[in-house]
């Protein structure tokens, strides 16, 4: 077993190479919060934190960056509190920076930081089949983020599956994690971040205020509004000790892109919270990509982990018809059973929304007795038309302080009214006309950039010549 003081040694090394490949110590900071949270991810994996575990990733930091000082109870509230692995942000432009230099900075880290979790799993001499899971998951999405960006290929990093040693369950399983403080003695001394800002909630009249005050939708803010009073009429019922039959509140969403699914989802998260039908009223995202992985057993971990974060709120998975392919050994069809039983286990606390094209997602839902049964409600978002298209198209001029001319509006208009009569599968609706202000913008920009000394008045105007003669 490696000295706490080796082990800094060790990192040192290995950071430092990273630093000189990159050409840069100003990822200095960065890289050490990224390592140490990962480490903190894999012990919400392991079978323990203990004394040695403190005294280990106080020994993760870089040359001239401060050395951490996590006490026990502040690093087992951490391990507790770890939800979900996240892509960082500064990995992102390390990627692009590689991109642009032809250099493989970005692999190294992700060999680095596997060397430095199978090192510390295998620390009490078990690496357990939970942990090596999780370190394949960070490899895999890091890995994932290099080879799309065009990244040089390289070394790849070691193959945590080879390293298993126990199948022993995760630290996380058998403990309540504030048994030890209470949640206020740790808030005052645990650092910021252990602790995510919750979001200030919202009166429900507010919340029904904004979904009725979105451009089309009439039949969505019907629906909604009825989907509201069965709530209250229920909690009414059950304060007067009358039976209230059990109903489910997942919903299919189907309709074309840019018709306003994701934000009646956000809304409707932040209603359910309103009506304390849920506990935080989150909205977590997803797609294929977030759910499946590409090896056996990987799937549940990354499906699992997104339902984890989901709790509480809103799971709302975009393209879901992608999880039931033809094939029967794809892994899709094993997030779809986890997704089924999660729903049913967390069907206090957790609502999931699946979206896509209408006719792909009857097909997805008949495809399993489980989704038919889950799934009672249906969404139809309808196409917006060229008069609602100019509305949403009118807001964003607003929204950004630009002011349409009599000729730019009426160019405008027939636009959209042309886009909306000729559309197609590929129409997108908001999301072409947020196109058509992009690039309305850039064009009004280049001409504003040619005025000698502009005015206000000429920074504000959209001109018939700044609105494009198509979007194609």
């Amino acid at each position: 077993m490696l000295s706490a003081n080796e082990v800094h040694k060790i990192y040192i090394n290995n950071v430092n190479a990273l630093y000189k490949a990159a050409n840069t110590r100003f990822l200095a900071a960065e890289t050490d919060d990224f390592l140490r949270s990962c480490v903190i991810g894999l012990w919400s994996k392991g079978s323990s934190v203990t004394a040695r575990s403190v005294d280990l990733i106080n020994e993760l930091y870089s040359e001239g960056q401060p050395k951490p000082n996590y006490l026990y109870w502040e690093l087992t509230n951490a391990v507790c509190e770890y939800s979900v692995f996240r892509v960082p942000d500064f990995f992102i432009e390390l990627v692009a920076s590689d991109r642009r230099n032809n250099t493989v900075a970005s692999r190294m880290l992700i060999r680095i930081m596997t060397n430095l979790l199978l090192e510390i799993a295998a620390d009490d001499e078990n690496v357990s089949t939970a942990e090596a899971g999780f370190i394949t998951a960070c490899s895999d999405a890091l890995m994932s983020v290099c080879d799309r960006s065009g990244v040089a290929p390289s070394k790849k990093p070691l193959n945590a599956s080879d390293y298993i040693t126990s199948p022993e369950k995760p630290f996380l399983a058998g403990i309540k994690c504030s048994a030890a403080k209470t949640n206020q003695e740790m808030s005052e001394k645990l650092p910021q971040q252990a602790f995510p800002e919750s979001k200030e909630s919202r009166s429900l009249e507010s919340l029904m205020e904004e979904l009725n005050g979105l451009i089309g939708l009439d039949n969505i803010k019907s629906d909604v509004k009825s989907l509201v009073n069965l709530i209250k009429v229920r909690k009414l019922r059950i304060q007067y000790g009358l039976a209230v039959p059990p109903i489910s509140l997942h919903m299919v969403f189907m309709g074309n892109p840019g018709t306003g699914k994701t934000t009646v989802a956000r809304l409707l998260s932040e209603i359910y919270k309103a009506l304390g039908v849920l506990s935080k009223g989150q909205l977590v995202e997803a797609d294929r990509s977030s759910l499946v992985a590409g090896f056996v057993g990987q799937t549940a971990i990354k499906t699992s982990e997104i339902i984890q974060k989901a709790k509480g709120g809103i799971l709302f998975i975009d393209e879901a018809y992608s999880l039931s392919p033809e094939s029967g050994s794809d892994f899709g069809r094993e997030a779809v059973e986890i997704l089924l039983k999660s729903m049913e286990d967390n069907r206090d606390d957790l609502i999931v929304i699946v979206a896509g094209y209408e006719n792909l997602m009857k097909k997805f839902i008949s495809s399993n007795p489980g989704l038919e049964s889950r799934f009672s409600k249906y969404f139809v978002f309808k196409d917006y038309n060229g008069e609602q298209l100019y509305e949403i198209f009118s807001s964003l001029c607003k929204k950004h302080e630009y002011i349409l001319a009599p000729e730019a509006e009426k160019k405008a208009r027939e636009l959209l009214n042309r886009l909306y009569d000729d559309r197609d599968e590929n129409f997108g609706n908001a999301r072409d006309v947020r196109n058509l202000f992009e690039k309305a913008m850039s064009n009004q920009c280049d001409r504003v950039a040619a005025i000698e000394a502009p005015k206000i008045a000429d920074l504000m105007e959209l001109r018939a010549e700044d609105i494009p003669d198509s979007l194609s």
